[in-house]
């Protein structure tokens, strides 16, 4: 049985999405568990665009075999509800499968079941949750993260991701593939893919440094030094270096790596190119250096997502 916990104010998507995954992979799979609404009272619980959902109460979780936890606007109010946390532990004690979808990542940190783990939430809480949980191993880039039976996603739809990634495990990739089929995705993205562009992220409001991030993604086959961004922003190199950190919160250097690892996945993942061609494209000239550089990012070699993403 799939048990899925809300709280008021919950997103509807964050449990909407993965009931309808899995609802529609029972159709496909002989013997697939019912699924359950769970919260601390039972009955109707509003989410927080209006729309409501009826849950049992806890106590109707003891036959389930796997626990999606919602997030929503009022996850801070959950994560400080004894019951709710007292109740995410206990089944984590029970060796139960437990998951997070968008900021329900906060309940189980709360819990203590994200300690020392890697886990991933929405990127816009990302600042808040690290200072809230600094115990954490937060892969803010991640679509969802799994470490062990604890399984994490980022925001809203990529639960979908996360449950379809349950599926494939619980019932192989054919029931996964054709259940993404029925729910008119294009395909199953792996949880290593970004959940956004580096280059939308590291342009700030004002944009001053959007256009040479710009030309330094068509560039990146070039050395980019820092002594080359300069330039090309007709700056110093010392002034530049500042201004950009102060700017984009991230050194020039790191920025470089964040935007060929980004088109280096891209290519990866949508293409048969070489490994090494990729590596060759993208200015990592190295193959081993992009591999360290996307397991650093993703915790998976190159290889792994080409395979994961031609599997979906």
């Amino acid at each position: 049985m799939i048990g899925v916990l809300v709280f008021p104010d919950f997103q509807l998507l964050d449990a909407a999405g993965p009931i309808s995954a899995f609802e529609i992979a029972a159709r496909f799979a002989e013997g697939a568990p019912a699924i359950r609404v769970l919260a601390v009272t039972a009955g109707p619980v509003r989410s927080s665009s209006g729309v409501e959902i009826v849950a049992r109460g806890l106590k109707s979780a003891s036959a389930i075999t796997t626990l999606i936890v919602a997030g929503g606007e009022g996850v801070r109010q959950a994560a400080a509800c004894e019951k709710t946390v007292g109740f995410v532990r206990a089944i984590a004690r029970c060796g139960i499968r437990i998951a997070s979808v968008c900021s329900g990542a906060y309940i189980l940190a709360e819990a203590g079941l994200l300690d020392g783990r890697r886990a991933t939430t929405h990127w816009q809480r990302t600042r808040h949750f690290l200072k809230t949980y600094p115990q954490v191993k937060l892969e803010p880039d991640r679509i969802f993260v799994r470490d062990g039976d604890v399984w994490t996603s980022a925001g809203i739809s990529a639960g979908i991701d996360l449950s379809l990634a349950m599926i494939a495990e619980d019932y192989g990739d054919e029931i996964a593939q054709n259940t993404a089929k029925q729910l008119v995705l294009y395909h199953r993205r792996s949880g290593g893919q970004s959940q956004f562009s580096s280059l939308l992220e590291l342009k700030a409001p004002n944009g001053r440094f959007g256009t040479l991030l710009a030309w330094a993604r068509e560039n990146l086959d070039a050395p980019l030094t820092v002594e080359d961004l300069a330039e090309q922003a007709g700056m110093s190199s010392r002034h530049f270096t500042r201004a950009f950190m102060a700017e984009t919160g991230t050194t020039p250097s790191k920025a470089v790596e964040r935007l060929r690892i980004e088109v280096a996945r891209q290519r990866v993942q949508s293409s048969s190119e070489a490994i090494e061609r990729v590596a060759q494209t993208t200015g990592f000239r190295d193959p081993e250096r992009m591999r360290r550089a996307f397991i650093r990012a993703f915790g998976q070699p190159p290889q792994s997502l080409r395979r994961a993403a031609r599997a979906g």
